[in-house]
């Protein structure tokens, strides 16, 4: 499956933005996806992720309460809405599909196709 994310953009503090993460391929509903993003000079972290069996849903402590992602398997996509959003929100965000069991969703490696990320940037 191929990812393409879209939607960051700059932003001000406590403002919201949706991002979109649209897939190809027939298969879409079989994945798993999750959102990670990446800050300059930190390492790739987790953000949220969403089963593709129920929908069950994942976020990191960091942004729980604040972030939401769902999926429209007719349309072959992920949303993720992001509200209240902080400076430390700012960073490039991807999409990522893969087959992990829930509990290894929070983990890059489980993911095997990999959007291009799309950037977010929280002004204070």
């Amino acid at each position: 499956v191929r990812l393409q994310a879209s939607g960051g953009g700059l932003v001000q503090a406590g403002a919201s933005l949706r991002l979109s993460c649209a897939a190809s391929g027939r298969t879409f509903s079989t994945y798993g996806i999750g959102w990670f993003r990446q800050a300059p000079g930190k390492e790739r972290e987790f953000v949220a992720a969403i089963k593709s069996t129920d929908s069950t849903t994942l976020y990191a402590d960091s942004v729980k309460g604040r972030f939401s992602i769902s999926r429209v398997n007719a349309e072959n996509t992920v949303y993720l809405q992001m509200n209240s959003l902080k400076p430390e929100d700012t960073a490039v965000y991807y999409c990522a599909a893969g087959r992990p069991i829930l509990s290894a969703m929070r983990s890059r490696a489980m993911y095997n196709s990999w959007g291009q990320g799309t950037l977010v940037t929280v002004s204070s």
